[in-house]
């Protein structure tokens, strides 16, 4: 058996629980990770019984990937009479409860997959899903420490041709560049609505504290309103900060990792900042272990960050704040569980979670540090391997 079938069996346990007659897995990543293949279509998972892939395009390519049975879509109009005949019994008379991922489901596609099912009961499984990918596997962690080594390469690879006066886009194309050499799929999903991120964010001085739509405490100008975050077109300057917010994918797996760099000697009041924020990273990573409430990391680290006098610049400044610490991270950039207020996930091992602690200040930078930790038995692994403190370049 697969590692995506024995997936498909523990969604299937959870849907007798709930009474669903199926899910219809919708989101590509969520194929993906279902099935072991991306094209495009719809995964069927009955509570009981295998799963179908009703796929549009590549049949060919679905057909050698797939840990599934693979139909071609063909017509919505037999959608409903082909999923019923795959769900326990096949009765026309029995509702079907028919749970999908509503939280990305694009409003217009849902109203067509009504119209196919007729009769159906509609349920929001996503938050089912994106809890159970919550702890990773054995695989998923190589796939992501694999992903962490290509990231450390490609910075140090970098940092010695990093010099005054060049542009952020241009120390971000040597970034991206160095990732590619290395395998980097250069793609950073994201599950969000209106969510985007590229490689990530590298800005440095005044232009990395520019707010901008990203949810994190870092903007950038970006270089077009069209575009508005990340690597402008501002020459870095001696003594600021340079901050180098980075992922990588491999194997379709993610890495997250921030570092803070400087030409020369940085502000005694940012260099304090700095290493208040690993202060903090220090503290949290002395409490990762499981049972830990997500929530509690991130309180913590609000009581630690005012006892510092820094509550003001803690992750963003003023109404362009962020309120979070960390977040999960695997097939996409934003998983859970959250360290923030109001997520209680307890810690549980196979969780991957990227910790964060940063602190903005207009008009002079951004300052932190980031690394992504495995949840195990015992406590953690830290799974980035680039080395601490800032780099003087």
């Amino acid at each position: 058996m697969t590692i995506f079938q024995q997936r498909q069996q523990a969604l299937q346990r959870e849907m007798i629980q709930r009474g669903w007659s199926g899910f219809l897995v919708t989101n590509n990543v969520d194929i993906y990770y279902y099935c072991g293949s991306m094209q495009t279509g719809y995964l069927f998972i009955p509570a009981e019984g295998d799963a179908l892939y009703l796929v549009r395009r590549s049949l060919v390519r679905a057909e050698e990937e797939a840990s599934a049975a693979v139909e071609a879509l063909g017509s919505l109009k037999t959608l409903g009479e082909r999923l019923r005949a795959r769900c326990a019994g096949g009765s026309a008379a029995a509702p079907m409860r028919i749970a999908t991922e509503l939280d990305v489901l694009p409003v217009q596609l849902y109203v067509r997959l009504q119209a196919a099912l007729p009769g159906a009961a509609w349920e929001d499984g996503s938050l089912l899903v994106r809890e159970q990918r919550m702890i990773k596997s054995p695989d998923e962690v190589t796939a992501i420490r694999a992903a962490a080594r290509v990231v450390d390469a490609a910075l140090e690879a970098v940092i010695p041709h990093i010099s005054e006066g060049m542009a952020e886009f241009e120390l971000m194309a040597l970034i991206e560049h160095q990732l590619r050499l290395r395998g980097h799929q250069g793609l950073m999903r994201m599950r969000a609505y209106n969510s985007e991120l590229i490689t990530g964010m590298v800005a440095a001085g005044a232009a990395a504290a520019v707010p901008t739509y990203f949810d994190g405490p870092a903007g950038g100008t970006g270089l077009h309103p069209s575009s508005p975050q990340s690597s402008g077109r501002a020459p870095i300057r001696r003594g600021e900060p340079i901050l180098v917010d980075i992922g990588c994918s491999i194997d379709g797996y993610l890495i997250d990792q921030t570092r803070t760099l400087v030409i020369g000697d940085l502000d005694p009041e940012l260099q304090r900042a700095y290493d208040v924020a690993e202060q903090v990273l220090r503290a949290t990573e002395a409490r990762l272990q499981p049972g830990v409430i997500a929530e509690h990391l991130y309180l913590l680290a609000l009581d630690q960050v005012q006892e510092a006098g820094l509550s003001a610049h803690f992750m963003g400044y003023g109404a362009d704040q962020v309120k979070f610490l960390g977040h999960g991270i695997g097939l996409e950039i934003d998983e859970l569980p959250v360290l923030a207020k109001g997520f209680k996930y307890p810690l549980a091992p196979g969780m991957v979670i990227a910790i964060e602690p940063k602190f903005t200040y207009p008009g002079r930078g951004v300052v932190g540090i980031e690394d992504t930790y495995l949840i195990t038995e015992n406590g953690y692994e830290k799974l980035t391997i680039s080395r601490d403190g800032i780099r003087r370049v």
